[in-house]
């Protein structure tokens, strides 16, 4: 009798625990609002937003393989060489003086390189971060196909990739990478080539290549164990999503876009537009 009072009493904890984090193992609440997809009327508080058939090709969420190439416009605007940029090495170091990355992007790395020294792993190097078409070209050239893209197919050619390893070991046995694979998606960055999706992303394992997609689309990808091709490929299909990530709520809808459009959003909200690189622009809005 007493056995069963006891396994009664531990059903009745993981309930209470149950309820008490949810369902989600990374804190993500996500509806999905396919068949509830309205426009915003102009009699509501809105804001038009004009979106240009070039936008396809621009944004965090650009879908760069050996099928879509980058094009010349997709590269961040904001290229920096890392050595000159000393406030935006934080907490790693760099492999040389030619480090180049998106500003932005380095600005969101230095502050999840400092969470992660305050969890005591440090030993974070960055090897290899955005390159030139023409760079991209030559190092093809010298290593084959076997070990490199052509130009403008690597998602190295946008600004928002970067390699990192560690200074102890090699990365897939290291804290270092340990810690990136659990905890990036909090700072907006994906573990681009995992080790169950080579067949989807056509890359073999690749544990440290990183891509920044932003909030709150990396804690979607990890809460529903997507890449971004299965991702980009999930919003297309529902259309309209709604997900609240660290009590932010947010609307991510996809549009496919043929020809410049206007759209509305709500005259209060924050939000940002990102190309897929295949025809669809994907509008994130958040209330401010």
């Amino acid at each position: 009798m007493k056995k069963w009072g006891f396994f009664v009493l531990l059903c009745v904890v993981f309930i209470l625990v149950s309820q008490l984090y949810g369902a989600s193992s990374v804190g993500v609440d996500i509806k999905e609002q396919s068949n509830q997809y309205r426009e915003i009327k102009d009699s509501e508080d809105i804001k038009k937003v004009d979106i240009r058939e070039s936008q396809i090709h621009e944004g965090n969420l650009l879908l760069v393989s050996k099928e879509y190439r980058a094009q010349r416009q997709s590269i961040k605007k904001d290229i920096v060489n890392l050595v000159e940029r000393k406030e935006l090495i934080n907490g790693y170091g760099v492999l040389n003086n030619q480090i180049y990355l998106s500003e932005e992007i380095a600005r969101e790395f230095s502050d999840m390189m400092l969470a992660a020294g305050k969890e005591g792993v440090s030993n974070f190097m960055v090897t290899s971060g955005f390159r030139s078409f023409e760079e991209q070209e030559a190092l093809f050239q010298e290593m084959g196909s076997a070990y490199a893209l052509p130009a403008g197919y690597s998602e190295h050619n946008l600004g928002l990739s970067l390699d990192i390893g560690s200074t102890q070991q090699k990365i897939e046995n290291s804290p270092e990478g340990n810690w990136i694979e659990k905890n990036s998606w909090k700072y907006g960055f994906i573990l681009r080539y995992p080790k169950d999706k080579t067949d989807i992303t056509g890359i073999q394992y690749e544990p440290w290549h990183i891509r920044y997609v932003g909030l709150p689309h990396s804690a979607i990808m990890k809460e529903k164990n997507l890449v971004l091709e299965e991702y980009l490929e999930y919003l297309k299909r529902k259309k309209r999503i709604s997900v609240s990530v660290n009590e932010r709520k947010y609307i991510i809808t996809y549009y496919t876009i043929s020809e410049g459009r206007t759209i509305n959003i709500p005259d209060n909200s924050h939000y940002e537009l990102s190309g897929d690189n295949m025809g669809g622009v994907i509008v994130t809005h958040s209330e401010s």
